[in-house]
């Protein structure tokens, strides 16, 4: 630990971020001198030239690299390369950027690899304040002495508006919201959007129930309060099972094993970060066979956690559309 605090000390003191230029209401770059930007959770951060060294969480690195800024990211936290990994980060090089995690539990960071790397601005987000993303609190206090932390806040947001959070800091960063690609990525959604539309009309009286597995309990995740569900309930008309005693929190309600059958269920909307072994676990339990969905193996894999820009969407719900016409 001293080791660590005094790389930390270091590097505070070898790497001097002057705050200056005027602020900008819209959150952007105020000239191409200086850099002022006021993120989701009222942070301004400003510095003297716009940042060109980031540290960054994965999945919302591979959103800023969706929007054209993979060049700027030096280094990244979070779900990497473990199995189950790479819809996460799906469009990143995961070979072209430092992993930074830390060996600890889930938010540790590698301060000392972090210092090495001369970040000029971290950047995660947040799911449930005040916790960040991938970030636990003695890494972020850490992290502050080195680089700003900008945060892009996903809490209570639907799905539009967070990927126009990740897009208002991304065009901050020098992203250019008018270039070709990053139209192609707004009519490319548009179009996933249509057709999921479509397949959930298609769809009939059917039911869906989607969730997760772990070994004592299993997970019925809330539409009301994870955004891409909402976005395709509220929006599109697919019909997902909203459960009746969500747990503290709201994003899911967890059942026993002997209860997997309190909701109805003609397609299983997995969350696929459980992987292969979830799926194996899911066919050992007895009571969840009695669902329709698994006597016809009707096993649809949902990236809850996806990167939050509009290709990444639309690549995922093109995705989805193929999978549940398959269950038509």
């Amino acid at each position: 630990m001293k080791r660590i605090l005094s790389a930390v000390v270091t590097a505070a003191a070898l790497m001097t971020l002057a705050a200056c230029g005027s602020s900008d209401s819209d959150g952007g770059a105020a000239d191409s001198a200086a850099f002022s930007f006021t993120d989701d959770v009222g942070t301004t951060i400003e510095l003297d030239a716009v940042p060109d060294r980031l540290v960054v969480q994965s999945s919302m690195a591979a959103a800023l690299t969706d929007l054209g800024l993979g060049d700027k990211i030096v280094g990244v936290f979070g779900p990497l390369r473990a199995d189950g990994d790479a819809a996460q980060v799906a469009g990143l090089d995961v070979d072209a950027v430092e992993d930074v995690t830390g060996g600890g539990d889930y938010g540790d960071v590698d301060v000392e690899k972090v210092v090495g790397l001369k970040p000029d601005l971290i950047i995660t987000s947040q799911y449930l304040a005040p916790d960040l993303w991938y970030l636990d609190e003695a890494s972020a206090t850490d992290l502050k002495k080195l680089a700003p932390i900008l945060v892009v806040d996903f809490d209570g947001k639907t799905l539009p508006e967070l990927l126009d959070g990740t897009e208002r800091a991304a065009e901050a960063l020098g992203a250019d919201l008018d270039s070709a690609d990053v139209t192609a990525s707004h009519e490319a959604f548009t179009a996933a959007a249509d057709r999921v539309e479509q397949v959930a009309a298609d769809l009939g009286d059917r039911t869906i129930l989607a969730g997760s597995a772990a070994q004592d309990l299993f997970y019925v995740s809330n539409p009301e309060v994870s955004p891409d569900l909402a976005y395709w309930v509220d929006e599109l008309g697919l019909p997902i099972t909203i459960p009746d005693n969500p747990d503290e929190g709201g994003y899911f309600e967890s059942l026993s094993w002997e209860k997997a059958d309190t909701y109805p269920a003609d397609v299983f909307l997995y969350d696929d970060r459980i992987g292969q072994a979830g799926l194996q676990l899911l066919g050992t339990e007895q009571v969840f066979q009695t669902l329709d969905a698994a006597k016809n193996q009707a096993y649809v894999p949902w990236t809850s956690v996806a990167p939050p820009s509009y290709q990444a969407y639309a690549d995922l719900m093109d995705r989805l559309a193929d999978d549940l016409q398959k269950q038509l």
